[in-house]
């Protein structure tokens, strides 16, 4: 089994709709995603998936409403879903897995929101 992992960031604002704290008021963070993708063997050219098509497609998704954006603004995080580090994972991994070839599993992805702070989301 062969695993890689392709970090991409971005930044945006959130706000955290019920929290009693300074999370509660608009802030931004220079978020860091790491996908983590395995395969059983490679391709013909030894990679489990070239890590330029794993940045481009999760750039298509960061880039729809996520990047320089207030998170809170874009459904589903503007009324059904906290945008904390967790549930912006679990959001990337489903919507990541869906855009990835067929002969490579998606494991798992990473959300920073912070050097120190990090959410994981898999299946």
């Amino acid at each position: 089994m062969y695993r890689i992992g392709k970090t991409v960031s971005f930044d945006s604002a959130h706000y955290l709709r019920g929290y009693i704290g300074k999370c509660a008021r608009l802030h931004g963070h220079r978020w860091e995603v790491e996908p983590t993708i395995s395969r059983i063997d490679t391709d013909e050219l030894g990679m489990v998936i070239d890590f330029g098509i794993v940045k481009e497609k999760l750039k298509e998704i960061i880039d729809y409403h996520f990047d320089h954006y207030c998170i809170n603004d874009f459904p589903p995080f503007n009324d059904a879903l906290n945008p904390t580090a967790e549930n912006i994972a679990a959001y990337l991994y489903q919507q990541l897995k869906l855009k990835l070839p067929p002969q490579v599993k998606l494991d798992s992805i990473k959300v920073w929101e912070s050097p120190e702070a990090w959410a994981e989301y898999k299946e």
